[in-house]
């Protein structure tokens, strides 16, 4: 007997841009068609042609049963493409996929849920869905229950519900089902953190238990908890399959989310800025790779890069850095040090970087922005820019991510805690 749960080869989604959803045609509606062809095609109707895209282009891998797989990539890259066609939500437009036992889905809040029923109801439905008997149903029924936290509710019509109580039970009947292989796409945000840590640790429950998972998540350390193996998608194709450890450094390191780079054009740079001519800001891994999302527990890397017409006095050059909020966490200058201070009292003329370093182990998990500032003190300022730049920031490894809970404020520092047991 074959061990394989999941088996894609050559698979490929193509969709048309642009296409005009149609209603249903009536026999008027062809009439009329018919009656408009040749003026329309006089005035260049026929003209207009739709564009294709291949959202998922020669996809090849394959499960064992009992595997935990993540899928990680970019908005866009073909993961929930994915996701849908290993439902069968969707057909692929090439190559085929083969499921070998009964699948759960959870792609979106209330997968397969009906408004007009209530919880109760829709727990006994999507059982049904699933092919189970009525008594599986009932044996599972109130545990599902427990799990959501959504008692009070429960008979009354999921189309009352928020989002949070939505995804509570669908979230509950996914996993509390026992498919073979469960399927999650990135639905986990929607809840609060005590449920999130509740379902990661359900996920965590149903791999130890020999189920297939497959787990799509922008959360790169609940991949890492969660999954053995990881695969990476990039605009379609896939790029890598490796540990996850290996995955997630590749991904974070490749700066797949958006360039992690900021060029000003001269339209940009107002004439007063003269000599200050700014060049572009950059956010550096600790390999010297450009990237967009940066890890907790590394360095990062910040450089400005930029041009004097002229030399300058007492020039300083340095960043804001705040949060998405707008709330400033730091400013720095780089001749905030004394021998810089006084080895830069005159800058000449020239091309320049200057490049500071954010310790490790020091911003905590978000959006962060990055503003410049060009200027003398007290004298004149040549340029600045508060939004120059935003990056991401992920917590895999930082201390205390064991606890699943998320951490308010933008620093998460390494503190160096001693445990002493005192005499009684």
């Amino acid at each position: 007997m074959s061990d394989i749960a999941v088996r894609v080869e050559n698979l490929g989604k193509q969709y048309r841009i642009g296409a005009q959803v149609e209603r249903y045609r009536t026999l008027r509606d062809s009439i009329t068609e018919a009656v408009k062809w040749p003026l329309n095609a006089l005035r260049g109707g026929l003209g207009r042609r739709s564009e294709y895209f291949w959202a998922l282009e020669d996809i090849s891998f394959e499960v064992k049963k009992g595997q935990v797989i993540g899928i990680i990539g970019r908005n866009g890259a073909g993961k929930s493409t994915l996701l849908k066609i290993l439902s069968r939500v969707t057909e692929p437009s090439a190559g085929y996929a083969e499921i070998h036992g009964r699948v759960g889905s959870l792609l979106e809040v209330g997968t397969g849920f009906h408004p007009e029923l209530t919880g109760r109801e829709n727990i006994a439905l999507n059982g049904a869905i699933l092919g189970m008997k009525r008594a599986e149903i009932q044996r599972k029924f109130d545990e599902i229950i427990a799990f959501s936290g959504v008692e009070k509710f429960i008979d009354t019509p999921v189309k009352r519900y928020s989002s949070g109580m939505y995804l509570r039970l669908a979230f509950a009947v996914a996993a509390h089902m026992e498919p073979e292989i469960l399927v999650v796409d990135e639905v986990l945000a929607v809840g609060d953190a005590e449920f999130q840590r509740k379902c990661l640790g359900k996920m965590s429950d149903v791999a130890q238990e020999g189920r297939t998972v497959l787990f799509v998540s922008h959360n790169m350390s609940a991949v890492l908890r969660l999954t053995e193996e990881s695969i990476v998608l990039d605009k379609g194709h896939l790029v890598m399959r490796a540990p996850s450890p290996q995955a997630v450094d590749y991904y974070l390191s490749s700066g797949f989310s958006q360039t992690g780079e900021r060029f000003w054009h001269a339209d940009e740079v107002p004439a007063d800025a003269h000599p200050f001519c700014p060049i572009a800001i950059r956010v550096l891994n600790p390999s010297g790779r450009v990237v967009d999302t940066v890890r907790s527990v590394e360095p990062v890397t910040v450089e400005i890069e930029y041009r004097l017409n002229a030399p300058v006095t007492g020039l300083r050059v340095g960043i804001y850095l705040l949060t998405t909020h707008g709330e400033h966490i730091f400013t720095s200058f780089d001749t905030d040090d004394q021998g810089n201070y006084e080895a830069y009292g005159v800058r000449a003329a020239g091309h320049y970087t200057s490049r500071c370093v954010i310790p490790a182990d020091f911003l905590n998990e978000g959006r962060y922005v990055l503003g410049i500032n060009a200027s003398t003190f007290r004298v004149r300022r040549y340029f600045q820019d508060e939004h120059a730049l935003a990056f991401t920031v992920d917590p895999a490894g930082a201390p205390g991510m064991q606890w699943g809970e998320p951490r308010p404020g933008p620093v998460r520092p390494r503190l160096d805690w001693k445990i002493e047991e005192l005499p009684s």
